[in-house]
């Protein structure tokens, strides 16, 4: 009798359990941001590991955190973090990735920097031979966003600003993002050392230098575990 494969839902769940066993007691721990997040926070929250303090991404995530009890510090009072724990919308067999999908990805870029380790949590979907299926995210300063756009176009991809119920969404730093289609990112280093100097970005949203250090997939068989 064939077993129900699992969701994209409890896989989720799988791998944020499994991220627990990384989190170093009485030291910082950098939290990221979105749906696979949330529920290693909940997962967090309920496993009674001693942290020094959590150093949130997002408001969503600070927020989250805060109403589980679990105390946020601000990132300009630590000096290391241990370990960055955080999902992905696309990673690479070297551990780079595409991430944004919850418009964090200038803050999660800035804590990730500053950990010494990453591990990404994401179900098996999210693992891909090469970047770009998935709209790259890109962080812009407002007035930039029309040149930046047509730069896009130059490369043969289209870049569309978010909007959220009709209206232009705004980050967390009070920027706009800008959505690309069209790509493939077989050099992930060089293509974000490009992007990153063009005026007016703020953050392109391929995490290559700061990419994962183990990812915990989430497949049909369990857990999986690849070291990059």
């Amino acid at each position: 009798m064939s077993q129900t494969p699992p969701s994209q839902d409890e896989l989720k769940t799988l791998v944020a359990h499994a991220a627990l066993k990384y989190v170093v007691p009485g030291e910082y721990l950098g939290v990221g941001t979105g749906s696979t997040v949330n529920k290693f926070i909940d997962a967090l929250a309920a496993s009674g590991v001693a942290i020094k303090g959590a150093v949130s991404s997002s408001l969503a995530s600070t927020n989250r955190m805060k109403s589980l009890g679990i105390l946020v510090i601000d990132l300009a009072l630590v000096e290391r973090i241990s370990v960055y724990i955080d999902g992905a919308d696309e990673i690479d067999p070297k551990g780079c990735m595409i991430k944004g999908g919850g418009a964090a990805l200038t803050c999660e870029k800035i804590v990730a920097a500053q950990a010494d380790k990453f591990i990404c949590i994401a179900d098996a979907s999210k693992n891909v031979a090469v970047l770009g299926a998935f709209a790259l995210p890109v962080e812009v300063i407002p007035m930039a966003a029309p040149e930046i756009t047509r730069r896009f176009k130059a490369m043969g991809a289209v870049a569309v600003l978010r909007t959220v119920n009709g209206q232009t969404l705004v980050t967390d730093n009070g920027q706009y993002l800008l959505d690309v289609k069209g790509l493939q990112i077989a050099d992930a280093w060089s293509f974000e050392n490009t992007v990153s100097q063009w005026p007016g970005v703020v953050t392109v949203g391929v995490f290559a230098h700061q990419h994962a250090h183990v990812c915990l997939l989430g497949t049909a068989q369990g857990v999986q575990t690849i070291v990059y």
